[in-house]
C-alpha cells in the first residue's frame, strides 16, 4: 500500500506559483521529519503511534537538535536513553519527558520522588512517568539475566528494557551483543571462552546456551563503578526460579518467553510464595503484575555475514567494538520470532518493539499492529543517510 508520509492539501489545478503558494509545509526538524513519516506508516496499517527513543545527548546542551516540546505539541512521546547521572536525570525530567532509560532505577527513583515533591501539581505527569530498567537495570547487576531483571523489579521499573538475537531454534534470545560476550560470560564447565571462539547467538540453540553459559562476570560501565554485585543472596527470586525450571545457574542466557514466566514467577513469590512477608511485598508484586517489556531487536542496516559462514573466518572484533556486518538472522525473522512470542504469550498490551533498524519497526506495524515502536537514535545525521529506509529517511 502507498501513502505520503505528510498531510497534503487539496488537489489545485492553478498556476505552479499557487500550488507552490498552498504546498504544505514539511517539517524542518529531521526527529520531527522521521517521526511524522513514521506515524503515517503505523496510521495506515492500523498501528499506534509510535514513540521517540533518543540518547539523552540530544536533547540537553544549548540548542539540543531533539526539540521536546516540539514533539509533544505534534503527539509524539519520548523516552530517551541511557540516563545514571543524577543531573541529567533532573533535566530530562526538567522538560518533561515521559519516562528515561537508565541502567540505575534505584536512582531514578529516588529523583522522582524528589521532584515530584517539589512539584505537587503536577502528580499527573509523575503517575504516569516510565522508568525504564536498561538491561534490567545493569548498574546493580550483569546485564539481560534473570537476577538484574529480578533487582529492575525490586526498584519498581515500570518498563524491563532488554535486547534480543534469534538462536537456531528460533527462540528469542536475550542479549545485547551479536555473540556472547566473554567479558560478561563463561563457559559453564571452566573451560577457555575467549572472543577468539566466541559464539553468536544467530550459531546456537536456546536449550544448548543455557547448557554451556554462565553469564555472571561483573563489568564497569558507564554508570557508577563497582555497583554490580553477582551475589545471589540477593536474588532469591531468581535462584528459586532457576531451581523450578531446573536451570544450571540463574545467570544462564534468558529469553523473552522465560522472562515473560519469570515476571509472572515474580508475582506469585511476592503473593503467596515465600517472599510474602517481605515489607515490600504487596508493592512489588502489584507492580510486577503490570510492568512493560520493551524488547530490542538487536540488528542494524549493515551488510550480512553469509549463512553458516565460520566464525574462524571472521575478524576477531576489538572488545566493546560497534559490529560491521550482520551475523544474525534477517529482519523478518527477527519480528516473526519476537512478536510471535509476544502475541503466543498474550503480551502485546505490555509489550514493545524498540530498534535502530527502522526495517523492523515497520515490519511490526505492517504485521503485528497490536504491538507498539519504540524508534531509537542517535546523531541527527544518521536520519539522512541509507541507514534509515527510503520512506523514513530525511533531507
Amino acid at each position: 500500500m502507498k501513502f505520503l508520509p505528510f498531510a497534503v492539501g487539496p488537489l489545485v489545478l492553478a498556476s505552479a506559483s499557487l500550488v507552490a503558494q498552498q504546498a504544505p509545509t514539511m517539517p524542518t526538524n529531521p526527529f520531527l521529519g522521521l517521526m511524522t513519516a513514521a506515524r503515517a506508516h503505523a496510521k495506515a496499517h492500523g498501528a499506534p503511534v509510535p514513540v521517540l527513543s533518543p540518547v539523552d545527548a540530544t536533547l540537553l546542551g544549548a540548542n539540543p537538535p531533539v526539540d521536546v516540546t516540539q514533539l509533544h505539541q505534534a503527539g509524539f512521546r519520548v523516552v530517551p536513553w541511557t540516563t545514571n547521572d543524577p543531573v541529567k536525570m533532573r533535566a530530562l525530567i526538567n522538560l518533561r519527558v515521559d519516562g528515561i532509560i537508565t541502567d540505575r532505577p534505584d536512582i531514578l527513583q529516588t529523583i522522582l520522588k524528589q521532584e515530584a515533591a517539589d512539584h505537587p501539581a503536577d502528580d499527573a505527569y509523575f503517575a504516569r512517568f516510565d522508568v525504564a530498567a536498561h538491561r534490567g537495570g545493569r548498574g546493580l547487576r550483569p546485564e539481560n539475566t534473570l537476577p538484574s531483571f529480578e533487582d529492575g523489579l525490586d526498584h519498581l521499573a515500570t518498563t524491563l528494557e532488554t535486547d534480543t538475537g534469534v538462536t537456531t531454534d528460533h527462540v528469542s534470545m536475550i542479549w545485547h551483543d551479536q555473540f556472547l560476550n566473554p567479558q560478561s560470560c563463561r563457559h559453564a564447565d571452566g573451560t577457555p571462552y575467549t572472543l577468539a571462539n566466541r559464539v553468536y547467538t544467530r550459531d546456537i540453540s536456546s536449550t544448548e546456551a543455557q547448557r554451556t553459559f554462565i553469564c555472571d562476570k561483573l563489568r564497569t560501565g558507564p554508570y557508577p563503578p563497582n555497583t554490580q554485585t553477582n551475589d545471589l543472596s540477593l536474588s532469591p527470586v531468581a535462584v528459586a526460579f532457576a531451581k523450578h525450571e531446573h536451570l544450571i545457574s540463574p545467570y544462564v542466557p534468558t529469553n523473552v518467553e522465560q522472562l515473560f514466566h519469570f515476571v509472572a514467577f515474580y508475582v506469585k513469590y511476592y503473593t503467596t510464595g515465600p517472599g510474602k512477608s517481605n515489607p515490600n511485598a504487596a508493592t512489588r508484586a502489584s507492580n510486577a503484575a503490570r510492568v512493560r517489556f520493551n524488547i530490542e531487536t538487536k540488528i542494524l542496516p549493515l551488510p550480512n555475514d553469509p549463512a553458516g559462514r565460520s566464525v574462524a573466518n571472521l575478524p576477531v572484533p576489538k572488545a566493546n567494538a560497534e559490529p560491521t556486518t550482520n551475523h544474525t538472522v534477517d529482519p523478518q525473522t527477527f519480528v516473526t520470532t519476537l512478536c510471535g512470542i509476544i502475541t503466543r504469550n498474550h503480551m502485546e498490551s505490555r509489550s514493545e518493539v524498540q530498534s535502530f533498524d527502522f526495517r523492523t519497526l515497520q515490519l511490526v506495524e505492517e504485521q503485528f499492529p497490536k504491538i507498539p515502536t519504540y524508534y531509537l537514535t542517535a546523531s541527527p545525521k544518521i536520519l539522512s543517510t541509507e541507514f534509515v529506509p527510503t520512506a523514513l529517511r530525511q533531507p
